[in-house]
């Protein structure tokens, strides 16, 4: 019985018998996909091991049936991936299927972006969703640097007349997407989209801030019912 509790020398080291840092998984989490070997990813595919084999060691495997090239292994067929002891239907048919979500990205054609060339565009962007909202609602526009759309959210939601956002809100979802500029848009319940002393100095909060981060506010746009009010056209902030 204590012989059994003993692991044998030669046994496959478990992914999870691995320093936390060191695990496929927890790497991912910690410091982003990106930092994975090929050896790695197809490890958290394959996600348990056998016998014989960790699920590192199954990746290996698999890699080396493409003389370690992943583009080789879409010549594969999942009955081929089989042949490796510890590779069943299942982690066969998964790495199958990744493989070829990967040929379909990599072939896939650009997609249209829509271009916001000034404040019309902008105020187009919104108006549609934010004229007749009967509370205070601010949202944010994310550019690339050629002024495309990548995303847009909703960052905050108030009372009948007024709603805040900070900074770190506002600019959260920007920093993660490298984007090179937001547009802020918020909503005047009343109709009217004429800026007031608070929205004046919430601009120019929001564009101090972002000087510090290295992403420009672009736009600040006040949808009213059918009108809109630009912060850039007024000249409050430089193009």
């Amino acid at each position: 019985m204590e012989q059994n509790r003993i692991r044998r020398m030669d046994a496959p080291l478990a992914v999870r018998e691995l320093p936390a840092a060191e695990r496929p998984r927890e790497k991912i989490l910690s410091q982003g996909v990106q930092t994975l070997s090929n050896t790695e990813l197809l490890a958290v595919l394959i996600a348990s091991g056998s016998a014989e084999n960790s699920a590192i060691g199954l990746a290996g495997k698999v890699l080396a049936m493409g003389e370690g090239s992943l583009a080789s292994l879409s010549g594969f067929l999942p009955e081929e991936f089989m042949h490796i002891p510890g590779i069943g239907p299942a982690k066969a048919c998964l790495l199958s299927a990744a493989v070829e979500l990967g040929r379909r990205i990599a072939t896939a054609p650009a997609a249209d972006r829509t271009v916001i060339s000034g404040p019309a565009d902008s105020a187009k962007l919104f108006m549609g969703e934010m004229r007749y909202l009967k509370q205070e609602v601010i949202q944010v526009a994310l550019l690339n640097v050629k002024q495309e759309l990548l995303m847009k959210e909703r960052v905050a939601a108030g009372g009948l007349f007024s709603a805040s956002a900070h900074s770190r809100e506002i600019f959260s979802s920007a920093v993660r997407k490298g984007a090179f500029g937001v547009i802020l848009a918020h909503n005047h319940p009343s109709g009217d989209p004429q800026p007031s002393d608070e929205d004046i100095a919430m601009t120019k909060q929001v564009e101090d801030a972002g000087k510090v981060l290295g992403i420009q506010l672009l736009d600040h746009i006040i949808i009213g019912d059918g009108r809109y009010f630009s912060f850039l056209d007024a000249g409050y902030l430089q193009k």
